[in-house]
């Protein structure tokens, strides 16, 4: 499954935590990962992927591969790749690289390089869902008396649970030891062990003592995971959390506006008017310097540079275009009729923020990765530049 346009969140990539350096350590977790088939999330700046681990081998992890090769190519050869995954009562983090393709037990994949280093959250600052709807939540006094509550919110290492009744400083002390029972789903039902951690009116929170068993514990922690992977994608929907603008834009008490396609292509122009006119206003300039210059002073939001070959002339040509934006307005390469590695090189050679090869065919893809730069560079989308989506959505 894919979601797109919608990673721009406050620090993504620093989760703050334990670091995992142990080369064996790290091979111990991608094998448990891989043998539980556990679930997958791949991100970039500018998209996200749901996948799930299938196998390792070597200094390389096969997992599923849920989006085209032509999807996972652009979308993924990234510099700032990065895995999230959940891993016992806490999530783990790293960055890594996509090394190619192959197959599974018949099933396509992506080959990601094993990281170097997991980053482990730290287990006090545990994730706590909050929207946990109505569940029912049976636990005993110290004293065995039977009470019946509602669950208020969870995490890997505790709950916070609502009692029905109000409770004396006798029957309820911090540090006592109860038992709670759970039925948080149809597949996860928790009846466990819990020390009572603080208390204020009815509401009370608990740890769970001992750590649960591996059986509940694995689907809970995917089930949290789950649920804190939504919360973080609509947050950003929402603009809730928000990237850091891109380094020197030139004013940002005025808010830059409006695609530029820098082509002497009107067809490609009538596509792309039809992928991107909703999210911004698109002109095409000529592909000369003079006309890229005034064009840069309207201060645009997004500039793509179109290129049908990439021969020495077309090469010249865009350097010094590619140059006069690097650093003040993010720029996409559009590759139409050329061949993707060495348009993939070409942008990085000249620091674009992204490079692809247009597909007609891929336009959903685009049209979301196009929506992932906007949002990432400014702001969460809180700009005028995407339009936010209803609450909820």
């Amino acid at each position: 499954m894919m979601r797109a346009g919608n990673p721009g969140e406050a620090g993504w990539g620093a989760m703050g935590g334990n670091l995992i350096r142990n080369p064996e350590t790290i091979q111990e977790i991608l094998l448990r990962a891989c043998e539980r088939r556990e679930l997958l999330i791949l991100v970039t700046p500018y998209l996200r992927f749901e996948s799930s681990f299938l196998r390792l081998e070597g200094q390389e992890i096969h997992v599923l591969a849920t989006m085209g090769r032509e999807d996972a190519t652009y979308g993924l050869r990234n510099a700032e790749l990065r895995m999230r995954f959940p891993h016992g009562v806490s999530f783990l983090e790293a960055a890594t690289q996509l090394r190619g393709f192959g197959m599974v037990e018949g099933r396509r994949t992506l080959r990601l390089a094993v990281p170097e280093a997991l980053n482990e959250e730290d287990h006090r600052g545990s994730y706590r869902v909050e929207r946990v709807g109505r569940v029912p939540v049976t636990f005993s006094t110290p004293r065995y008396d039977l009470v019946v509550g509602t669950l208020a919110d969870i995490s890997t290492t505790g709950a916070r649970i609502y009692s029905t009744r109000d409770f004396t400083e006798e029957e309820l002390q911090p540090g006592a030891d109860m038992a709670v029972t759970i039925p948080l789903t149809d597949s996860i039902r928790i009846n466990a062990r819990v020390r009572l951690r603080h208390l204020q009116g009815r509401t009370f929170g608990v740890e769970f003592r001992p750590q649960l068993e591996e059986a509940v514990l694995q689907p809970l922690s995917r089930w949290v995971f789950e649920r804190r992977e939504e919360d973080r994608e609509r947050a950003a929907r929402r603009g809730g959390e928000a990237a850091a603008p891109l380094e020197g834009i030139r004013n940002v008490s005025i808010l830059p506006r409006g695609l530029v396609l820098v082509s002497g292509d009107p067809a490609l122009e009538a596509s792309l008017q039809d992928l991107l006119g909703g999210l911004q206003p698109l002109r095409r300039v000529p592909p000369t310097a003079q006309a890229l210059k005034e064009a840069f002073a309207q201060n645009p939001a997004l500039v793509f540079f179109h290129l049908p070959s990439l021969g020495l002339d077309e090469r010249r040509r865009l350097k010094p275009m590619a140059e006069l934006l690097q650093g003040r307005v993010p720029f996409v390469l559009l590759g139409t009729g050329v061949e993707g590695g060495p348009l993939l090189e070409l942008g990085t050679e000249v620091k674009a923020t992204i490079a692809i090869v247009f597909n007609p065919a891929r336009g959903t893809f685009f049209q979301r990765l196009v929506q992932g730069v906007l949002r990432r560079t400014y702001e969460g989308g809180e700009s005028p530049m995407v339009p936010k989506e209803p609450e909820g959505a």
